[in-house]
């Protein structure tokens, strides 16, 4: 067992024996110094060796004791700055030196006492850097920490000294500050300098990088703050408003300021039933595809169908894709769903008749994917279906984002039978020498040209140049969005199209697309097994399939 004394306990011993040392020395110390002196000068009287002894031993102790007081004063000294620097690290953000979320909200709460104090009012700003990430992985992690000491800096030069600033995550920022509730045009002024400093471009060794920041603004007098609540539920509401309203400014184009307003709340929560539904959806099948008709303009015989996506809701009903398809993207469920309704799609255009084509869209996110193309073929040889039938589209914009793996994936595709179009065609930043390198089997038009063509100079010129740059590369062209008999007669003047719109027929689903096709002779009834050569019967569209058949 130790017996040893805590190192506390040894030095409380110690400072008894420096203390019984010191009273021993003042006690004693005079006599035996007074015969010692006179014994060595004058040669009288004599010296007691033992108290001599003693008064040795009390001065080795009293120097003793001044050394542990010295050790002891530099422990302490040495404890109290490591107890600061704690502190600071737990309340600061080593990087940028401004607060951390652990002291945010207390901060923000004395800020809200001492303004009511004063009869003024607390707007919080909540701050999202723009495009951090890119330049993030662009540069590498110790540019993006020279951008975020950066940011810190200019947002110290431009708030007031008093403000709250606080660094909450990789790229978001907190401020709080203090101002009169009648002028809140002050805080909005103040939001557009911050926008403007951000964006300065920051000149760093061997870059220039440039971001700008999406803001959003609370008040603590706002009407959606409860009324009596105290500080620390004000701070947490602000919080909460700022971030709704950060969003809000991110999604309609950053780079802004957005204060907050009650509405945002609902269209949270409707974003929240739209994840929760389209996760739940996948499962239930509710994702179904719909067709819309691809005419020869020339001749108006069918050509084929472009599928499109529709989500039987049961909350919501009908949901068109414009409100899904970005839900599904940014939760990271857009290939799941995009594969299933590409291989119902093949399993219903099965029974077209053979000249008759297939066209999907898929996601600029799916081109990221190096497997995709992979699991395509698989669908097909799964769906028993012939790849010169379908067609991909893949939308201008996608282009950008990454160049080497679109031409990549185009490639791929191309080998494996699969005719690709540019879809949306117009409305990105195409070069000639890009539609030269990548091999598009078709242009298609952007609906926003289409549908205006017999009202606007502008459009009727752009489908013109369009129309002299297919037939000058010989791509076919496919004209979306042909909604009037007018618009169809001035696509006719300006070349050959294969085009598709509502003057066609509203998109209809798989068992109103057979039973229009059966009508006209264009519905197959019986399909060839590639294992035994027979011919087997086919099931219609949109009827119930057998686990082997759907598996």
């Amino acid at each position: 067992m130790d017996t040893a004394l805590p190192r506390a306990d040894r030095d409380v011993v110690a400072l008894g024996i420096i203390a019984a040392a010191i009273i021993l020395f003042v006690g004693s110390g005079s006599a035996v110094l007074t015969r010692t002196v006179d014994y060595l000068l004058f040669g009288t009287g004599n010296v007691d060796v033992v108290l001599a002894n003693a008064l040795l031993l009390n001065i080795a102790l009293i120097i003793f004791g001044w050394r542990r007081y010295v050790e002891l004063t530099g422990e302490v000294e040495v404890r109290r700055r490591a107890e600061a620097t704690a502190r600071r690290l737990a309340y600061t953000d080593p990087l940028t030196g401004c607060l951390n979320r652990r002291s945010l909200e207390p901060a923000i709460e004395a800020l809200i006492a001492d303004a009511w104090c004063h009869d003024e009012a607390v707007a919080l700003l909540m701050l999202d850097l723009d495009k951090f990430k890119r330049a993030n992985d662009l540069h590498g992690h110790q540019t993006g920490d020279a951008v975020l000491v950066a940011t810190a800096m200019r947002l110290r030069a431009v708030l007031p000294h008093d403000a709250v600033i606080a660094r909450i995550g990789g790229d978001e920022f907190t401020c709080a500050l203090r101002f009169d509730p009648a002028e809140p045009g002050a805080i909005a002024t103040l939001a557009r300098r911050i926008n403007k400093a951000v964006a300065e471009p920051i000149a760093l060794a061997g870059c220039t990088v440039d971001i700008s920041t999406s803001i959003g603004v609370a008040r603590s007098d706002g009407p959606a703050i409860p009324h009596g609540a105290d500080a620390s539920a004000v701070a947490a509401q602000l919080l909460h408003h700022a971030d709704l309203a950060m969003y809000h400014a991110k999604s309609h184009g950053r780079d802004r300021h957005c204060w907050f307003d009650p509405a945002m709340e609902s269209a949270l929560r409707f974003r929240a039933e739209l994840e929760s539904g389209i996760r739940e959806g996948l499962a239930r099948g509710e994702f179904v595809p719909f067709y819309e008709k691809q005419i020869d303009l020339d001749s108006g015989r069918l050509t084929g169908f472009e599928m499109l996506a529709r989500w039987h809701s049961p909350r919501h009903g009908l949901v068109s894709p414009e409100v899904f398809i970005p839900v599904a993207e940014e939760i990271g469920v857009i290939a799941e769903m995009s594969e299933s309704l590409i291989r119902q799609a093949l399993a219903d255009a099965r029974t077209w008749a053979p000249e008759l084509s297939l066209s999907v869209n898929i996601s600029p996110l799916q081109l990221r994917d190096p497997w995709f193309a992979q699991r395509l073929l698989k669908m097909l040889v799964e769906a028993n279906f012939p790849p010169h039938r379908l067609e991909v589209e893949i939308t201008e914009t996608a282009l950008h984002e990454n160049l080497p793996m679109v031409r990549s994936m185009v490639a791929s595709l191309k080998n494996q039978g699969i005719r690709v179009s540019l879809d949306d065609f117009g409305t990105g930043y195409s070069s000639i020498a890009q539609l030269r390198t990548l091999p598009f089997d078709a242009i298609k038009i952007d609906r926003s040209f289409v549908t205006s063509l017999d009202s606007c100079k502008d459009s009727a010129t752009i489908i013109s140049a369009i129309t002299s740059l297919g037939q000058g590369l010989a791509l076919p062209l496919i004209a979306e969005g042909i909604e009037t008999a007018a618009v169809l007669d001035e696509l006719r003047k300006l070349g050959s199209f294969r085009g598709q719109g509502y003057l066609y027929g509203q998109p209809e689903d798989a068992r109103h697309v057979a039973a229009g096709l059966a009508g006209e002779g264009l519905l197959v009834t019986q399909v060839t097994t590639p294992d035994t050569g027979e011919a087997v019967p086919m099931p219609l569209p949109g009827a119930p399939r057998s686990a082997s058949a759907s598996a």
